[in-house]
């Protein structure tokens, strides 16, 4: 699928060690967000932004392609059903920009809509993939494991967040869900390289990108 999306949906602290970490509650429900079509890119272009307003953290993520419209009054299964593509992304966050507003009382969507905030994965095709709820992904950063986590320890399930995004945004053939983010997030630094696994039931992915210089 190539259609380009009219929004990026994310989802934050969908994993609870993720939560932790930051120092954050466990939320009653899910925290939803959006990037622009503007923030995509590939993660083979590299990852690049402006260092003088401070960290980037990586945060890798398993990322689902919408193939049909949802209609509102979709149950859980029927939701799962327009799951077109799934792939693994990186939601990059300027960590420090990001506190500052916080901070500020202010929206946060400079530090998370930035062009570039949103570095994407070829598509694998949902049909290929088995059961969405025993993903693994893995993202390593110079020969480390950085990030390690399973589908099946999301607080909201792949269909529940698709019942839950729809009720406030229509989401149409195309839109990308980030789905949350494992434990383990860190800030980047210059050159880099990152390779990132998705592990499914019928077989292994993997994407290789780099921090520019």
């Amino acid at each position: 699928m190539s259609t380009r999306p009219s929004k990026i949906v994310c989802v934050g602290r969908n994993y609870a060690e993720h939560a932790k970490e930051l120092g954050n509650v466990i939320p009653d429900r899910a925290i939803l967000f959006i990037k622009p079509p503007s923030s995509l890119g590939a993660l083979a272009q590299g990852i690049r932004w402006n260092q003088a307003l401070g960290e980037c953290h990586y945060e890798c993520e398993i990322c689902l392609q919408i193939a049909h419209p949802l209609s509102k009054e979709m149950d859980k299964a029927k939701a799962l059903e327009a799951v077109g593509a799934v792939t693994l992304g990186l939601d990059l966050t300027l960590r420090d920009l990001q506190s500052d507003l916080k901070a500020k009382g202010e929206p946060w969507e400079r530090a998370k809509a930035f062009d570039g905030a949103c570095l994407l994965g070829d598509w694998i095709e949902a049909d290929e993939i088995g059961d969405l709820q025993e993903l693994e992904l893995i993202l390593n950063i110079n020969g480390i494991d950085r990030q390690h986590g399973f589908s099946k320890d999301m607080i909201w399930d792949f269909g529940a967040l698709l019942v839950e995004i729809s009720q406030s945004f229509s989401l149409e053939a195309g839109d990308v869900i980030m789905t949350g983010t494992p434990a383990g997030v860190g800030a980047l630094k210059p050159n880099d390289q990152l390779t990132m696994k998705l592990i499914t039931q019928s077989g292994e992915y993997d994407w290789d990108t780099f921090v520019k210089a």
